[in-house]
């Protein structure tokens, strides 16, 4: 079983660091970075599951593609990825050049998790539709790998048409595109057309409907063969009883916060080690998945 930790709420300044400390330990997968460009004072979109997000409007929501550069600068062995990455609300070319310039940073340790997002304000900013923003991330899945592939590349879709050109530097392998999300059409779109899905945190009587979901679509699509990550948080204590069942269920990794048994203060590494360290100690080297 992976283990992936997330940046989401940490202090911005801190996420170096914890990585670092992370890549150190040597046991930890991964680390995902979460997205938001902005919270508007009028905000009129619903969150997902009702009502306003569940943190304040001045929680930091650090650039992914910059943290993600900044962390790789100080790792050697960590890969990053996304939980998840609001694509369809940037330009193509854009996320083709940020995405593929962290792998390149990063010795092709990068993946993207995409997802479309449900702030239609900060579609409006950025200047894209938010009304087809499902068809567009469709389409921007084969549009990437084609601008990815090195030397001159082009692509011509319905909602994206780009003409010849070079786009540099090229990851130095494929960059793994997984799908976040959990209606039925994006665990549709993940198994018909990623290389893996990302999820939330669930109580596990929760993630088990969701996990059997996206294996029927795999079965379906003539895909559950294929190598295929599925990344998810679950609510539950932790025990390799609990791995092992998800493992059962096609669970490649699941996400952690080791820090978040004991406050850490802002700047403090010796906690974050702790957290890190006693993670390691407890759960990690008992789950022999």
């Amino acid at each position: 079983m992976q283990f992936w930790c997330g940046t989401a709420f940490l202090p911005t300044r801190d996420i170096p660091v914890v990585a670092n400390l992370l890549d150190q330990a040597g046991c930890y997968h991964g680390i995902t970075t979460s997205d938001h460009l902005i919270y508007p004072r009028d905000l009129r979109s619903p969150y997902p599951t009702g009502g306003k997000p569940p943190w304040p409007p001045e929680t930091a929501w650090p650039d992914s593609w910059v943290t993600i550069g900044a962390m790789a600068a100080v790792t050697t062995k960590l890969l990053f990825s996304n939980a998840v990455y609001v694509a369809p609300a940037r330009p193509l070319l854009e996320i083709a050049k940020q995405v593929a310039t962290a792998a390149e940073l990063s010795a092709g340790r990068v993946s993207l998790a995409l997802g479309t997002g449900w702030m239609r304000e900060e579609f409006e900013l950025l200047g894209q539709d938010f009304d087809n923003r499902g068809a567009r991330t469709d389409e921007m899945i084969d549009a990437l790998r084609a601008l990815w592939q090195g030397g001159w590349v082009s692509f011509d879709g319905e909602h994206y048409q780009i003409p010849e050109l070079m786009l540099e530097p090229h990851p130095p392998a494929p960059v793994p595109i997984y799908c976040g999300g959990d209606t039925n059409v994006a665990l549709r779109r993940a198994a018909r057309m990623c290389d893996g899905w990302v999820g939330k945190a669930y109580r596990w009587d929760d993630a088990v409907p969701v996990l059997e979901r996206l294996q029927n679509y795999r079965r379906q699509f003539g895909r559950d063969d294929q190598p295929f990550e599925i990344v998810l948080a679950l609510l539950e204590l932790p025990s390799a009883d609990l791995y092992r069942r998800a493992a059962d269920l096609g669970v490649t990794g699941v996400m952690c916060s080791p820090w978040a048994g004991a406050p850490v203060a802002p700047g403090d590494a010796a906690g974050y080690r702790a957290g890190i360290e006693r993670f390691a100690e407890d759960v990690i080297a008992r789950a022999e998945v």
